[in-house]
């Protein structure tokens, strides 16, 4: 019996309702609200985004040169007074000039060896105002080494100083004092020491044992020289 469906070209579409799908057919996700959304809201992060690093982007401006740092200029050290000071020896025994002596009570400071252990130890020349310049005796040289402890020495020119460092209201010349016993000895006065041996350097304040260890000055011609230590 023959086939009496109709053609293929007569069948009817099937009515199209919203929200239903055909049956085997794919759902269109365009027409899905909430993807529509997830997409709009992921193209404005983009926009933000892009947006955002265009702004921040480093500028191509000149940059200033870094000026350099400031030099710092260091000032030179000072020279050290003792490696100017003469230093005596056998060979080589001048300390000073006549010229550069020639003012009563003018000083000059040096080292000289010690005879007990060799060691260079400072020691001080003074031009006394009773003789003549070119006389041994018109010169006075000590160990600012105090004799005995391990005291140093000064030679005190300034007189206020020794009326208040020394309490000793007598001076009327400059004198050599011992800071640490505040004895003052004169360099114009002699002393005599046990034995009958006369050394200079009164002492008229204190209670220093004996004066300063003396030192020889010998004068040739126009150089001073410092021959040896007592």
């Amino acid at each position: 019996m023959p086939d009496q469906s109709p053609p293929e070209r007569y069948k009817a579409d099937m009515p199209q309702i919203p929200g239903v799908t055909t049956p085997g057919a794919r759902p269109n996700p365009l027409n899905n609200p909430a993807l529509r959304l997830v997409f709009g809201l992921l193209g404005v992060l983009i926009v933000v985004y892009f947006g955002a690093r265009w702004l921040l982007r480093p500028q191509h401006s000149d940059l200033p040169v870094a000026e350099p740092p400031p030099k710092i200029e260091v000032p030179a050290p000072a020279p050290d007074p003792a490696a100017a000071m003469p230093h005596t020896s056998e060979q080589r025994p001048d300390i000073a000039t006549v010229a550069e002596m020639s003012a009563p009570w003018s000083s000059k400071q040096f080292f000289m060896p010690s005879p007990l252990t060799g060691d260079d130890v400072p020691a001080m020349l003074i031009r006394l105002p009773s003789s003549s310049a070119s006389q041994d005796s018109g010169y006075w040289a000590f160990s600012l080494k105090a004799p005995y402890g391990d005291c140093t020495l000064e030679y005190v020119s300034d007189l206020t100083k020794l009326k208040t460092d020394y309490d000793y209201k007598a001076a009327r010349h400059p004198m050599v004092g011992n800071p640490c016993t505040r004895t003052v000895f004169d360099p114009t006065k002699l002393f005599n020491l046990p034995g009958n041996v006369w050394v200079r350097g009164l002492i008229v304040q204190g209670s220093d044992l004996r004066p300063p260890l003396g030192i020889e000055v010998k004068v040739q011609g126009k150089t001073i020289q410092a021959v040896r230590m007592e």
